[in-house]
């Protein structure tokens, strides 16, 4: 883009890496970053000099330790990831899957934190990763508190699906923000993947505003639903913590018991 700045021009290089990339040669950077490969070249170069991206031995590169480092420093959300580890870990030792931790970042979800388990259901989130508001439990607890612009711009805007049962109307969708901002709590089910059941609920600051979501990602069955309280629970121990300035310290303190598991098969529910 004619007169853009070299710092426009680097975060654009920067955000050609998608979560999940592990290396990328510089074609493909440029490809990604709209980048002529003579600049981009010049700007890996660059950052491969400060540390910034690392140089494999096949000319690939990767994004470098100090990156991380730098952006550790500087991230807001790092003490509400602090306060909320405890409660994460308390919970997850409760569902034995997937629990998150997100945040409303413009018009999607960005996962700050996630906890998984060997053999937990499909999932296609991950930390650092996005996703649209309107596909996930997060998405829709953080919509249902967002301002009414960012509502209004969403509504508005083409709602892709990734299986039958996703949200791809305005209409639903506002059905749904509804439901999340009369009942407390969201449950998808199978809205990004098939097998899979998002429930979320809403975290708030020491001022009761919303801040993040707190999720779990479950089989899909009805049994689903009775991980609410625990969610709440969870959620409840953050804003302790985030209203009393306390950073995460350790499990145990989200008043969770780690011998219930509400996903334990109940005879009285069916299936689905």
């Amino acid at each position: 883009m004619p007169g853009e700045s070299v710092v426009s021009r680097v975060v654009r290089l920067l955000d050609a890496f998608a979560p999940g990339d592990t290396a990328l040669g510089v074609s493909e950077i440029a490809r990604r970053s709209g980048l002529h490969v003579a600049t981009a070249s010049r700007l890996v170069a660059e950052l491969v000099q400060q540390g910034l991206l690392v140089r494999l031995d096949d000319r690939r590169v990767r994004p470098g330790v100090r990156l991380w480092e730098l952006a550790s420093r500087a991230s807001p959300t790092l003490g509400l990831r602090e306060a909320a580890m405890p409660s994460l870990q308390d919970l997850h030792g409760v569902v034995g899957h997937h629990v998150q931790l997100a945040v409303l970042d413009g018009h999607e979800v960005l996962h700050l934190e996630r906890l998984s388990a060997a053999g937990a259901v499909v999932n296609l989130s991950r930390i650092a990763g996005r996703l649209p508001l309107h596909l996930s439990s997060s998405g829709l607890v953080l919509l249902a508190a967002a301002p009414e612009e960012v509502r209004a711009h969403v509504q508005a805007a083409e709602l892709p699906g990734l299986t039958p049962a996703s949200i791809t109307t305005a209409a639903r969708l506002r059905a749904e923000v509804a439901r999340v901002r009369a009942q407390g709590y969201a449950l998808c089910v199978g809205h990004v993947h098939p097998e899979a059941t998002g429930i979320a609920v809403p975290v708030r600051d020491g001022r009761g505003d919303v801040v993040a979501a707190l999720s779990a990602i479950v089989p899909a069955t009805s049994a689903a639903r009775r991980l609410v309280p625990a969610l709440q629970a969870a959620a409840r121990g953050t804003t302790r913590r985030l209203s009393a300035g306390v950073p995460g310290d350790g499990p145990g303190r989200a008043g969770l018991s780690l011998g219930e598991n509400p996903l334990a098969p109940d005879p009285a529910l069916p299936a689905r």
